[in-house]
C-alpha cells in the first residue's frame, strides 16, 4: 500500500508540475537553430514521452551513445528547452520546461523563416518515421482499424482561411486534455494515440488573380 500510494503521489506531482509549466512561443533564430538538428528532436521527443530521461535512457530509445546524447542534452538545456530533474540516486535525469512549444517564424525575419522551416521538416520526418514504423508492424488491428486513418486533401484557401483551419485543427484534441497527466481520467480500454497533421499552402503555382 505504501509503494502504491508513493507511485500515486510521485504522478499527481507530475501532473501539478506540468500544469505549472510555461508555454513556449519563440521565434528567435538563435534558439530554434539549437532545435535544428535531428537527434535533437528525437531527444526532446524522448523526454516528452516518458516526462523525465536519463542520457542513457535516452540512448537506448535513439541508438546513440549516452556521451552523444548527453552532449546534445547540454546543447537543449543551454538554451532553456530542457532541466536537471531531481537526481534518482546516481541517475541524473532530464526534463523539458514547456507544457508546448509554438516555434513559428518571424515573417519579417528571413533566418527565424529559414530555421523554422527546417525544425518542421525534421518533425516532419520523425513522425512520418513513426507512422511507416506502425504501419509496417501492426497496419490496423481489430477495433482500432476504424479509427486508424490516413488522409490526404487538396483544395483552394486564402492565407486567412488557412489560418482558420489551422486553428480549428489544433483545438481537435482538446477533449482529451488532461489524461496523459491523471491516469483515473483514461477510460477502460483506451490506448496512447497519435495525431499527426500537416497543412500548408503550394507556393509553386500561381495564386488566383
Amino acid at each position: 500500500m505504501a509503494e502504491e500510494t508513493d507511485v500515486q503521489g510521485a504522478a499527481e506531482q507530475a501532473a501539478r508540475r506540468k500544469a505549472d509549466m510555461p508555454d513556449l512561443r519563440s521565434s528567435d533564430p538563435a534558439l530554434l537553430r539549437a532545435l535544428a538538428h535531428p537527434l535533437r528532436v528525437e531527444i526532446l521527443s524522448v523526454i516528452d514521452e516518458l516526462g523525465e530521461a536519463t542520457a542513457t535512457q535516452i540512448a537506448e530509445r535513439v541508438g546513440e551513445s549516452p556521451s552523444n546524447c548527453s552532449f546534445h542534452l547540454r546543447t537543449l538545456a543551454k538554451v532553456g528547452f530542457i532541466e536537471r530533474g531531481e537526481a534518482q540516486g546516481t541517475s541524473k535525469p532530464w526534463r523539458a520546461v514547456h507544457r508546448s512549444r509554438d516555434l513559428r517564424p518571424d515573417p519579417a525575419d528571413p533566418a527565424s523563416i529559414r530555421t523554422s522551416a527546417t525544425i518542421g521538416a525534421l518533425y516532419v520526418q520523425h513522425e512520418a518515421a513513426r507512422v511507416v514504423d506502425f504501419f509496417t508492424k501492426h497496419g490496423a488491428e481489430g477495433e482500432w482499424i476504424e479509427g486508424t486513418t490516413v488522409n490526404l486533401s487538396a483544395f483552394w484557401a486564402t492565407p486567412a482561411e488557412l489560418k482558420e483551419l489551422a486553428e480549428e485543427i489544433a483545438k481537435l484534441t482538446e477533449r482529451f486534455h488532461g489524461r496523459e497527466d491523471d491516469e483515473s481520467s483514461r477510460p477502460s480500454g483506451s490506448r496512447k494515440a497519435h495525431f499527426f497533421a500537416t497543412l500548408n499552402p503550394d507556393l509553386d503555382g500561381e495564386p488566383t488573380p
